[in-house]
């Protein structure tokens, strides 16, 4: 496997190999001053999306601030060519888990007795999913019914202590679940979020548990690139007690956590975060990391460590911070990391057992495209071991031009060893297998 090291520009690396959305509900930053290099660098080189090619984003080799412009350059979604799926590395199959009538496909979650649980999140929908033939697609005539509807851009899933659990863009709301049923009778609020369906700024909510079932974590993004909040809540990952009392700030200062999961070995929460734009191309690096209680992760007046943002520099004498934390593992800058999934299971290689696998919805923020790609972060004894890994690409057409045909979501690993990746272009759900020689 090829180690490459990736400084992001005008600085000296130890390389290999030189390589270099729009993002979840993204929303622009008016209030902010804005600092303008005066020869700024174009269209540096996009991060190699080349299959089992492995990148290193150190943060001590980072671009300056405006090295290079920012473009606003989104891709075009076209029809996926015939045939068309994503590429995994050799001994992987991907096949098509479940298509048809979904709208925005985004996050999954799986029950106690197999079922699965899909958030649609434009069509304010969640599906339940049931293979019970267990031939790895899903008919929909007999295996596919509506859970729950008339909801609020769902998006976070959960089930723990008999009930089950939604995260709307305005509000968590839960309601008794059995395994087995069907149908989600009435739901009822236990906690108000900042947002709502017209609301600016980004409108994910993710949920998560605590192994015990004690605390529920909601992950709320910020309301704009980085404008200071009035919320405290935003940018932010909450928690409370499983009725939506005690509410406090678990982890602050993280622009846009999308992405929200339990480390299997430490037991640690880790996210995937979308960083920043505005500041170049290579700046600044998405990431994904544990999250320490109490922690600070920088926004909007930090990145990655006590790199000062120069738009917020004016003000981060008039506010107490604490010591911004370096996150473990970054990402490549404008990638859009939405989803982060440990595999625990046994049918995949063991190189590839208790690695962190990320999604990244891909760039509009740069001069060159890249993302649109599935990664895998190794790991040793639940810790990173450095960089990170392209685990699947295949949905750009055409690396020169703005078209693509999927953009993979969330990430999840079922009981029967696959990888789940959901792809809101594309509007399916993939299956990724192992298949022995």
């Amino acid at each position: 496997m090829k180690l490459l090291r990736i400084g992001l520009i005008f600085v000296a690396l130890t390389v290999s190999l030189l390589v270099g959305c729009k993002k979840a509900q993204e929303a622009t930053a008016p209030a902010t001053t804005q600092v303008k290099n005066e020869t700024p660098v174009k269209n540096t080189p996009p991060v190699s999306s080349a299959l089992g090619e492995r990148v290193t984003i150190l943060a001590s080799s980072l671009a300056k601030p405006f090295d290079s412009g920012s473009a606003t350059n989104p891709p075009k979604t076209i029809p996926a060519p015939a045939d068309a799926k994503p590429k995994a590395p050799e001994g992987f199959e991907v096949t098509v888990f479940t298509e048809g009538e979904y709208t925005n496909p985004r996050l999954m979650i799986e029950g106690p007795n197999g079922d699965l649980f899909l958030a649609d999140t434009r069509a304010d929908k969640v599906y339940l999913l049931r293979d019970a033939n267990k031939d790895g697609k899903i008919d929909n005539a007999k295996e596919r019914f509506v859970f729950a509807e008339g909801l609020v851009k769902p998006f976070g899933l959960a089930i723990k202590n008999g009930y089950f659990y939604i995260g709307n863009t305005n509000n968590v709301v839960r309601a008794k679940y059995q395994p087995g049923q069907t149908k989600l009778e009435a739901t009822e609020k236990i906690i108000d979020l900042p947002g709502g369906p017209d609301a600016k700024g980004h409108s994910t909510r993710n949920l998560l548990f605590n192994p015990e079932g004690t605390k529920l974590y909601v992950a709320v993004g910020s309301e704009s690139n980085v404008d200071i909040e009035a919320d405290p809540r935003r940018a932010a990952i909450s928690e409370y007690n499983p009725d939506g009392t005690g509410h406090r700030i678990y982890a602050s200062g993280i622009r846009n956590p999308v992405g929200l999961t339990l480390n299997p070995v430490t037991k640690q929460i880790w996210t995937c975060v979308n960083e920043r734009d505005g500041l170049g191309d290579d700046l600044v690096p998405d990431y994904a990391t544990s999250v320490k209680d109490g922690g600070f992760y920088g926004w909007p007046y930090y990145y990655l460590g006590n790199n000062i943002d120069p738009r917020r520099k004016d003000d981060i004498t008039k506010v107490k911070l604490s010591e911004p934390i370096v996150p473990d593992v970054l990402l490549e800058a404008h990638g859009a990391a939405l989803s982060v999934a440990f595999y625990t299971g046994t049918a995949f290689p063991k190189e590839y057992q208790g690695n962190a696998f990320v999604a990244l919805h891909g760039s509009w923020n740069r001069s060159l495209r890249h993302g649109y790609k599935v990664v895998r972060i190794p790991m040793k004894d639940g810790k990173p071991e450095g960089g990170y890994i392209n685990f699947m690409n295949g949905w750009v057409t055409d690396s020169a031009t703005k078209e693509v045909w999927g953009r993979p979501t969330g990430l999840l690993m079922i009981s029967d060893g696959s990888l789940l990746v959901m792809d809101d272009a594309a509007k399916k759900v993939w299956r990724v297998a192992y298949k022995k020689a």
